[in-house]
């Protein structure tokens, strides 16, 4: 994925300026799914007008620039939501964890796991508090937004990594060194 295809994303639900979109942009998906700040995402802005594949819409206070995904943008943006998974080296810390869990000795690898119960948890629920702001901010009769699909996810993500470190702890309890 780049900050180009988040971008584009986060500009097709609405017309934004900058400033707005690095806001909505932490509020969303840093920490969930991609990290960019303020210096990253007004040089793609511009990178992205360049392309043709975002405009500037209508230009506010101070010289603050608003802008709108062009038919070029929506393409591009649909061409990368349907192509192959895994065109950019994976990176999950979680998994790279679990294949140095051997470099670990017995109770250090408790408190680790323990920690991602109690960590994953959190997470779970703090995302299970989201997801009913999400459905009290919906109108009777509306479906909710596409951003709670992904909130959903998230919270189902973060309960099987808290399953499994307590999955985890137990198989630690049944083996005979644990004594």
């Amino acid at each position: 994925m780049s900050l180009r295809h988040a971008l584009l994303g986060l500009l097709v639900d609405t017309e934004q300026n900058g400033y707005d979109l690095t806001r909505r942009f932490e509020q969303t998906l840093s920490g969930h799914a991609w990290s960019a700040g303020h210096s990253q995402i007004y040089p793609e802005l511009k990178r992205m007008t360049a392309d043709g594949l975002i405009e500037v819409v209508d230009e506010g206070s101070r010289g603050s620039k608003v802008y709108g995904v062009t038919p070029a943008g929506r393409d591009e943006l649909r061409r990368w939501m349907f192509s192959p998974p895994g065109e950019a080296p994976a990176r999950n810390e979680f998994v790279l964890r679990l294949f140095l869990l051997s470099s670990l000795d017995l109770p250090d690898l408790r408190v680790l796991a323990e920690r991602m119960a109690r960590t994953s948890d959190e997470q779970a629920t703090e995302l299970a508090g989201t997801i009913k702001e999400i459905e009290a901010a919906t109108p009777a009769g509306q479906p909710h937004g596409y951003a709670r699909f992904a909130a959903e996810f998230g919270r189902r993500w973060f309960e099987l990594q808290r399953d499994w470190a307590r999955w985890v702890l137990g198989e630690l309890d049944d083996r005979p060194e644990a004594d």
